[in-house]
Formats: structure tokens, sequence, C-alpha cells
């Protein structure tokens, strides 16, 4: 591929059944269906779309019935990771066509794929019937097995929960298991060009092993921004967004942040006797 290649990322979708407003309030199903639409316009448009978790909001199979058809929507390749609001067998049930994804339920959906300029490795970082993320020792092992493989190739790992303290309190309450040893394991593979997390509902990054942690916007709700330990449980209706990483083996790879929505503009910054006045 002769031009950079672009990975849009969005998460959070925690999309509903039967029109229902997802905490009595939000319209993820309108949300999504703006994202959709919005990368599909895009130009250029991205070349593929990975998705960090909360693909809907109780893990049932009338939820994923209702996000597959709109996912199929998009015009380029989706990747799927599962978050803590999400379930291994309905999801795999659902999109069981995507042959990325493990083949059974009974074990982390883990899961790589080759055929882009970025390699991708998709992580399972739920623990069924809990909030909190982690890592088995074994999936621990897998990853540094798959990055053993192909040290070259520039990649992408794609997780739900991010390995860090955010400072947000209540999102902070039950941290990453296993943070630490991840860090180890990343910190060995230097082609590891970003981890892409979702789960926090706001932009943010951190350093990680060597690497960079990116946190996506949700597709609908923002959580708030408030670094308190007591922070309470609270979202918002802020501008709904997504990350756009843009990669060039010259350039390397560059995560832009980006908003859903028809906003004023563009307006230029200059006419015909310069910049204006």
């Amino acid at each position: 591929m002769n031009r950079p290649f672009l990975v849009a990322q969005i998460s959070d979708l925690h999309l509903k059944a039967g029109q229902r407003l997802t905490y009595g309030v939000v319209d993820t199903l309108g949300a999504l269906r703006r994202a959709v639409e919005q990368l599909n316009a895009s130009h250029p448009r991205p070349d593929i779309v990975v998705i960090s978790g909360d693909l809907v909001d109780f893990g049932r199979a009338d939820e994923y019935a209702v996000l597959r058809p709109e996912l199929a929507r998009l015009h380029m390749p989706v990747y799927l990771v599962p978050g803590n609001h999400d379930r291994r067998g309905p999801l795999l049930d659902a999109f069981g066509d995507h042959a990325y994804l493990p083949g059974s339920a009974d074990a982390p959906l883990d899961w790589v794929v080759d055929e882009h300029p970025l390699r991708l490795i998709g992580l399972d970082t739920t623990i069924p019937g809990d909030h909190g993320g982690q890592l088995l020792d074994s999936q621990l092992q897998w990853l540094d097995e798959q990055l053993a493989l192909r040290p070259d190739a520039p990649t992408l790992l794609i997780l739900h929960h991010p390995p860090f303290i955010s400072g947000i309190g209540h999102m902070d309450r039950e941290p990453f298991i296993n943070a630490a040893a991840l860090e180890r394991v990343v910190a060995r593979h230097p082609q590891v060009e970003r981890l892409l997390c979702g789960h926090l509902h706001r932009p943010m990054q951190r350093r990680f092993g060597g690497s960079i942690s990116c946190v996506c916007p949700g597709t609908s709700h923002q959580i708030v921004l408030d670094l308190q330990d007591a922070a309470p449980a609270h979202f918002n209706l802020e501008p709904a967004g997504y990350l756009l990483h843009r990669w060039d083996a010259q350039h390397g790879l560059i995560s832009h942040n980006g908003v859903f929505g028809k906003y004023p503009g563009p307006y230029p910054f200059y006419d015909a006797q310069g910049l204006i006045d």
C-alpha cells in the first residue's frame, strides 16, 4: 500500500434492543447510526474500523441482533473485542462469520489479524460477571508468543479495559488485574505501536511499556471528567467521539481525536488579500 493506512476506532456502543434508551436517557442506536454514516462519508475513508468493547448494554442476543445489521452498513472491515457489558456466547452467536474470532466462548476471545499494514491483536480483558478487567497468565503468555512471531510488524493491541489508573474515582475502584505483567510483555516488544482501549468513555493517553495506551471516547455518552477519589458514577452528553489512527512506514502512527456530528464550518483562514482580518 503506497498511501497511509487509516484505522478508525469507536467504542462503548452500549446498544439496546426495542429502541430503548440506555440508562433511560441515551439514544445509543441513533448515535451509532450517525457514527456509521460519518465514517462511511469520510474522505479519505478509513480502511478498517476497530471497536474496543461494550458493543451492547447487557450482552443479550436481542441486543446483538440489533447491532449486527448496523455494523453491516460500514463500507470497510470491522473488528470487535468484548467489553464488560458483553457476553462471549451471544457475541459469537451473532458474529460467528467473523473469521478472526475464536470458535468457542469457553475461553477469552483473543485473536490476531495479519492481513493489513498494521498487525492487529485483539485481547479479551473481560471477567465474566464482573466490571473490572484482567488478562490471565495464559493470555499474557499467548500474547508474548504472538508478538515474538513477527517482531518487525508494527502492531496494535485492541482491548476494552485500559491497564492504568485514570484518576476518575468510580472508574478506578476496579483496577486492571495484571497490568504490571502486561506492561512487561509490551516492553519486550517495541513493535507495539499502540494499545487501543475503551471503557472510560473519554479520550486519554498514557505511556505504557514503551508504547502508548490510547482510550477512545464513547460513540454516544461520555463519563464526567471528575478527578476526585469520590467521583460518583455519572455520565453526560458531551459530543460523541472516535479516534482515527494514521499509519505510514515513513512517518509512523499518528492518533487523532475526532467528534461525531455536524458543526458550523469549515471556514477559511485566508481570502484573496491573505489572512482574514
